[in-house]
């Protein structure tokens, strides 16, 4: 008889092919997807090449998305993304995404359908994470384990103890996935999920969009654990079908799984919640911000670049101006983000509201490019990190939010909730 396990525990279990795994156990499990963008992936590749190994294990079940420098800054980044260009080719990679048909990575990994519920998928890149939104044990790792995975098709792993969290009620207007996982991270701490999987549960899922789910997915690793994931239902699936012809196997926690610890949040007592400088566990509601005064807003990011965060902008930006002085820089997730958004006007909403739209690039999050920070200048952005520098100077200033919080910030001038500017 099996022992009881969470989700993740099973996901882990199946791919190392064991009846039951537990907490601390290292096991070796197969892969169905390795991601590396334009920073992680050349030091793979060179790590790879060391390996002398001839051919990657599947050309299918990886995928290299060059996303944080491009399209190119600088001579330095044009030189990385020649580099996994030039190894995309000699290895026949299918889903390496050029510029023109490449976009955030995790908000196109999920849109080309090429994550599934009950994957074991590693990234070199921290927000990796995201894909438990479907129901699949995502992690970020580092280069080299990017590496062996591209050769071996298989990674170790320590299994992960977990901690649930039950969502009930039904959120108010305005309030988001960025707030409920804001909420989370300042209640729990940076490192209140430290090397766990938080499983998500409670009949409050049904009003969390796949939107939602992505962001707060991804922001898992922002309170230090192991992966995010949330339970496959009808809304998944639907969005899994959508994209894809391949199967999946769905896992579902047991009724006795082992849980550190259970954490109810009643989604209906949530308020808009803001992330100060310099750790996303350092929340406010929002009335509780007080006057801050910001000089930019960014609105994006793997976190919040979708279709749903540039419609809820959109609809508080329309008709109305940023505030002189201000700049607020869109920045999509993906190429059919950008025709969608275009076809359904609101490319044209930002523009006339003040707005800069972007190609679709990782962009200011972290400090990459179009939107640096200059001393003693404040930022609010849909991002997921607000560290010291983050987004440029190390004495600028960096406070997250929701796309709702941010669109109305943008357009007073200063930290403020939505209904103080409709």
């Amino acid at each position: 008889m099996t022992k009881p396990m969470t989700m993740t525990q099973k996901i882990l279990a199946a791919a190392a092919g064991l009846p039951d795994v537990e907490p601390g156990q290292l096991i070796s499990a197969k892969l169905d997807l390795v991601l590396g963008n334009d920073v992680t992936a050349p030091v793979a590749v060179k790590a790879f090449n060391e390996t002398n190994t001839v051919q990657v294990f599947d050309k299918d079940k990886i995928a290299i998305v060059p996303d944080h420098f491009t399209p190119n800054k600088d001579i330095k980044s044009a030189e990385h993304c020649k580099l996994i260009r030039e190894f995309a080719r000699r290895m026949d990679i299918t889903h390496y995404f050029e510029v023109g048909e490449m976009g955030i990575e995790h908000v196109l990994i999920p849109e080309k359908g090429l994550a599934k519920p009950g994957d074991v998928i590693i990234g070199a890149d921290s927000h990796t994470c995201t894909y438990g939104a479907l129901g699949a044990f995502s992690t970020g790792v580092g280069s080299t384990d990017m590496a062996v995975g591209m050769a071996a098709g298989y990674a170790w792993f320590k299994v992960p103890s977990a901690l649930q969290f039950v969502l009930t009620g039904k959120p108010a207007k305005w309030i988001s996935g960025k707030d409920v996982i804001l909420h989370i991270i300042g209640m729990i701490g940076v490192d209140g999920a430290l090397y766990q999987s938080m499983e998500f549960a409670g009949d409050g899922l049904q009003y969390l969009s796949m939107d939602d789910r992505f962001t707060i997915a991804n922001m898992a690793i922002e309170a230090g654990a192991k992966n995010g994931i949330f339970p496959v239902d009808e809304q998944t699936i639907a969005y899994v079908k959508g994209r894809t012809g391949q199967e999946f196997r769905v896992f579902a926690a047991d009724a006795a799984a082992p849980y550190s610890r259970v954490i109810e949040i009643n989604l209906s007592a949530l308020k808009p919640t803001v992330a100060f400088p310099h750790l996303p566990e350092n929340t406010k509601t929002i009335d509780q911000v007080g006057d801050v005064a910001i000089d930019q807003v960014v609105i994006g990011s793997c976190t919040n670049g979708r279709m749903e965060d540039l419609r809820i902008a959109a609809s508080i930006l329309k008709g109305k101006k940023v505030k002189k002085g201000l700049r607020l820089i869109i920045l999509p997730g993906t190429q059919d983000i950008v025709l969608q958004a275009m076809d359904e006007g609101l490319v044209r909403i930002f523009i006339e509201a003040g707005g800069v739209f972007s190609t679709p690039t990782c962009g200011p999050c972290l400090g990459g490019h179009m939107g640096i920070l200059a001393e003693g200048e404040r930022a609010l952005a849909t991002t997921n990190r607000n560290f010291v520098g983050r987004m440029g100077h190390p004495k600028s200033e960096v406070y997250l939010a929701s796309p709702a919080v941010a669109a109305a910030s943008a357009i007073a001038g200063k930290i403020v909730a939505p209904e103080e500017v409709m």
